[in-house]
């Protein structure tokens, strides 16, 4: 069988490698399974295991590598091209790779992004091939980032100069959507969601005068119901540029992942999210494995006093700033500052800048050893192993997506139409897909994590946020060292 060979020659590799990674053998028997019965597996990783799982993937696709493709991020295939393949034919291990948009020749794994993945899935090139997906999680953001449609000032021109006809009224639409977003801007340079009759105006009249340049070929394609419009706002130079996102990536690229074998890898440590959107998408999982790792499992020392603030009310900022004071003072080690809200996350880092000096940076991959990071959720998960293993971690806000976010607001809106609990189904489980991973360096290091957002405590779903945490110990107060 395919897993015992692959757990054969993995076996006889990882002799003469040192690793520290426990996972290797069975990750390999695993992929090889998946491979062998061509179904639907979801694996989920420990959180944060970095690129380590890469060898129980290669070894058994080694021995068959036609049968799949592989989907990678411009990093994942740089890693593969340029460290994993050299270091398979050291080991007399070779997998002959395909790039680009027509299938490949031969007996070869096929390397797409997600760009090329969607072209070829729409072309129905990929056969029989299953699907390997690494980072499942992340799939639906990246796929939705390349569906994406930006029209800007010079697509406007561009159009302006295809039908000259239509000109003056191409312009009176621009300038009153331009009126529209500019009088909504809560703020400089803002993101002002794009709805009601000036947007459908537009449309009718691309139908009109069809045929268009792209990109607003691709613009009269979309389904208004079905995608998030907003404009991106230049005050400096008083213009703004249109964007598009798809609300569910997976349902409108219909037959993707449905009635195809397909392999996932995740490590966000909670697989709610990933499984909510492959069912919406009528895909059904048919193994489901888990590996975990002994050194995440220790208790992790939690600080969330239970008389806290909510973010909503005006004391919320100063009492962020003293927790924030009393925790890192006298620490020697590294502190991780988790905010998304950018106002509140820039104000907290000014203030405690002013109380700690050049210690206090924003997003930054090379501080000080007894420094102070302030980031966002994505921005720590992405880097996290660019930087020291932290001291502590604190939790300014939880990473519950805002609704002043126009994407978001619009993916709230359709779950509102179907009656369906929204913030259960959709905001929770994507901030609770985000906590093992941001913590998993805290563990290893055995730091703190301290939470001092109020809403942990004061809200019914805070034990759900409680139970992803789990193990962990409360530490009543904070002592001096």
């Amino acid at each position: 069988m395919l897993e015992a060979q692959a757990h054969h020659r993995l076996k006889t590799l990882l002799r003469q490698e040192e690793s520290d990674w426990p996972h290797h053998l069975t990750l390999s028997r695993l992929v090889g399974r998946s491979l062998r019965r061509r179904d639907t597996t979801l694996l989920q990783l420990p959180p944060s295991s970095g690129e380590r799982w890469w060898l129980g993937v290669l070894v058994p696709l080694c021995l068959n590598p036609g049968a799949a493709a592989i989907v990678l991020t411009p990093a994942q295939r740089k890693w593969l091209l340029q460290l994993e393949l050299p270091r398979l034919r050291e080991q007399g291990l070779q997998l002959p790779c395909w790039q680009g948009l027509t299938p490949p020749p031969g007996h070869q794994l096929w390397i797409l992004d997600t760009d090329e993945l969607i072209a070829v899935h729409q072309q129905n090139l990929l056969g029989e091939r299953q699907l390997l997906i690494p980072d499942a999680d992340q799939l639906s953001d990246r796929l939705r980032r390349s569906l994406a449609i930006r029209i800007d000032h010079h697509d406007w021109e561009r159009l302006r100069q295809a039908h000259p006809v239509v000109e003056q009224a191409l312009l009176d639409l621009h300038e009153r959507l331009s009126r529209q977003v500019f009088r909504e801007a809560a703020r400089a340079d803002d993101c002002v969601r794009l709805q009601g009759g000036a947007c459908q105006s537009l449309r009718d009249l691309l139908h009109l005068i069809e045929p268009c340049p792209e990109p607003w070929t691709a613009l009269l394609a979309t389904d208004p119901v079905q995608w998030a419009e907003w404009a991106e706002l230049d005050h400096r130079l008083l213009q703004w540029t249109w964007q598009l996102e798809p609300l569910e990536p997976l349902q409108l690229l219909n037959g993707l992942l449905k009635n195809r074998p397909v392999l996932m890898l995740s490590e966000s440590g909670e697989c709610s999210r990933i499984e909510h959107e492959l069912s919406q998408a009528n895909v059904l999982i048919t193994v489901t494995a888990t590996l975990r790792e002994q050194e995440l499992e220790e208790p992790l020392p939690l600080y969330a006093p239970r008389r806290q603030p909510l973010p909503n009310t005006e004391v919320y900022a100063q009492h962020l700033l003293e927790q924030s004071r009393r925790l890192i003072l006298g620490r020697t080690g590294l502190t991780i500052v988790l905010v998304d809200d950018q106002q509140l996350r820039r104000q907290l880092t000014s203030a405690l800048a002013a109380e700690f000096g050049r210690r206090v940076v924003e997003e930054s991959t090379a501080p000080e050893s007894n420094g102070v990071i302030s980031a966002h959720w994505d921005w720590w998960l992405q880097h996290h192993e660019q930087v020291p293993a932290p001291e502590q971690l604190i939790v300014a806000l939880l990473p519950i997506a805002s609704l002043s976010s126009p994407l978001t607001a619009a993916r709230v809106e359709r779950l509102k139409r179907r009656g369906e609990d929204w913030f259960r189904t959709l905001l929770l489980p994507e901030a609770l897909s985000l906590i093992p991973g941001a913590i998993a360096p805290l563990r290893r290091a055995g730091g703190r994590l301290a939470i001092l957002d109020g809403r942990l405590r004061g809200r019914s779903w805070g034990d759900q946020v409680l139970k992803q945490l789990e193990p962990w110990t409360p530490l009543q107060r904070l002592l001096p060292d």
